[in-house]
């Protein structure tokens, strides 16, 4: 999907928002940053479906159907749940010389 949907955040950040991944009962929820220059800003979270596809486990949530239902409410929500999409890097430990840096 290329298209993303706006959110305006609480600190007045502009996030994109697209939905990928479906299951039968969930679909990833990314947020990204409009940085743009890395996806370390990026947030994601889970959308959780109780529709007829979750109790089916071939059934699959039709991605485009999940994107056009979220509403501001439903986006603040979610948001308020993500996660960033990768960890920070581990500091380096330079008492025992570890350093995954090098």
């Amino acid at each position: 999907m290329s298209d993303f949907k706006p959110f305006n955040a609480p600190d007045g950040t502009l996030w994109g928002v697209e939905v990928s991944n479906p299951g039968s009962s969930n679909a990833m929820v990314l947020f990204h940053h409009p940085d743009g220059r890395t996806a370390r800003k990026d947030r994601y979270a889970w959308y959780i479906s109780t529709g007829p596809e979750a109790r089916s486990v071939t059934g699959r949530l039709d991605p485009k159907k999940v994107f056009d239902s979220l509403e501001d409410r439903d986006l603040a929500r979610l948001f308020r749940r993500s996660m960033l999409v990768s960890r920070a890097e581990p500091e380096p430990n330079l008492a025992i010389g570890s350093n995954p840096g090098i």
